[in-house]
């Protein structure tokens, strides 16, 4: 709930559905991962793994979902012409928001792709530590670390592309860009 307001304040979402539709985003990305490290064994399902794990996880998507809204909110404010171009020639608000915002979604996920870059060369990330601290081996470490990174990677584009998606339907917009691009 916390990272769904931040991100809706940060983005300038107003309104239920918005809010709704920035949730559903956010979940796209941090539901399988948490899934898949709970459910695989990788990490145990007790409150000691939960909490950690859950709020990297969640925290990223929040992350990712206000770069890519952001960014695709203000290409969409300065492509107000181009949008109705596309709607004069015959495509859809679906199609004309997905050619506008598609250029922008990879940038949503360069941040968490350069800390995986640099991960154990610039910065000791947390989910390592936290292995170390609790007595984890290195290499126990790392794999947590690892596990990490990819879950948040991966979730970050699902959060990227879903946001993309609602966006296009008209469920994922501020209120001035809700009038600006009705179909």
């Amino acid at each position: 709930t916390i990272g769904v307001v931040t991100t809706a304040r940060r983005t300038e979402l107003k309104g239920l559905r918005p809010r709704l539709a920035a949730a559903a985003a956010m979940a796209a990305g941090a539901v399988p991962v948490l899934l898949i490290v709970f459910l695989s064994g990788a990490a145990p399902l007790n409150g000691a793994a939960i909490v950690p794990i859950g709020s990297i996880v969640v925290g990223n998507m929040m992350t990712a979902h206000t770069l890519a809204a952001r960014r695709a909110f203000a290409e969409l404010r300065a492509r107000i012409p181009e949008y109705e171009a596309y709607l004069s020639l015959g495509f859809t608000r679906n199609t004309a928001v997905t050619a506008i915002v598609a250029e922008t979604l990879h940038e949503a996920i360069i941040p968490a792709l350069d800390q995986t870059r640099t991960v154990g060369l610039v910065t000791l990330p947390g989910a390592y530590i936290g292995v170390l601290l609790g007595g984890g081996s290195p290499w126990e470490a790392a794999a947590a670390q690892v596990l990490v990174l990819v879950g948040i990677n991966t979730g970050q584009a699902c959060t990227a592309v879903t946001a993309r998606w609602l966006m296009a339907r008209g469920l994922l917009l501020p209120p001035d860009l809700r009038e600006r691009l009705r179909p």
